[in-house]
């Protein structure tokens, strides 16, 4: 690629996961389908896409990091039940036709940004909820199925793991999301990049350009979610997952 084409890279990347640092999630739904209309075919476009992400998780980390907002518990489930999973779903989705897959999940996102929209104070005021081992459980195997859905398709996941936080947890969606950020942007991020490398070819060429783009847009997203109020997070969640909805319809 020339130098133009390496700075629509990065201004790609920065864009998309600066969204996703505000809202918990989404760069996929923006990052991946930017690749393959660069060129890539879709099992390129997504080893690269998943190796890039990983700099958003490390960016948003490093800046939550700062302010004490990460829930160490929750963070450990999180990280425990998801990367089992994605490992299953890079190798479950090298063998299947993803667009069924896709509308099922395009489906599902519609229904979560529609229950965030109809539920005003949810996910404004904190409250300890679930915090009992059963509540554990439950939480783990929901985060799994979310972790398949990272590994297999890399879109929309870090958003379900966000809501989900929010609604079965009690956490309010800044704290929310800096748990996501972290757990699905980094560790989950780096375990479906480390599969998907041994498996599926990867554009190096293009990784330069992404993972700065990448990096940048993660610690910056992560910053204006820690400045911006509950609410602001909030509705920046639900544009962000009606476009994940639509995209994965569409």
């Amino acid at each position: 690629m020339d130098y133009t084409e390496q700075i629509i890279l990065f201004i790609v990347a920065f864009l998309a996961n600066w969204f996703s640092a505000l809202a918990g999630g989404g760069a996929g739904l923006i990052q991946l389908p930017a690749l393959i209309f660069l060129g890539l075919p879709f099992p390129l476009a997504l080893a690269t896409h998943k190796i890039a992400t990983v700099a958003l998780g490390a960016g948003a980390t490093l800046r939550h990091m700062r302010e004490g907002h990460l829930n160490l518990k929750v963070l450990l489930l999180v990280c425990a039940a998801g990367v089992p999973a994605v490992i299953y779903g890079v190798f479950f989705i090298l063998d299947v036709e993803p667009r069924k897959s896709e509308i099922a999940l395009g489906l599902l996102t519609l229904s979560l940004v529609l229950y965030s929209f109809f539920r005003p104070s949810l996910g404004l005021v904190a409250e300890e909820k679930h915090r009992s081992i059963f509540g554990y459980a439950v939480g783990a195997l929901v985060l799994m199925l979310f972790g398949f859905i990272n590994g297999a398709l890399s879109a929309g996941s870090g958003l379900f793991v966000t809501l989900w936080l929010v609604y079965w947890f009690g956490l309010d969606y800044k704290t929310a999301v800096a748990q996501t950020m972290v757990a699905v942007g980094l560790i989950w991020n780096f375990t479906g990049a480390l599969s998907m490398g041994l498996v599926a070819e990867v554009q190096w060429s293009w990784l330069p350009a992404l993972l700065l783009g990448s990096l940048v847009g993660g610690y910056l997203g992560a910053h204006t979610s820690i400045l911006a109020g509950n609410a602001i997070v909030k509705r920046v969640f639900e544009l962000i997952t009606l476009i994940a909805a639509i995209k994965l319809l569409w």
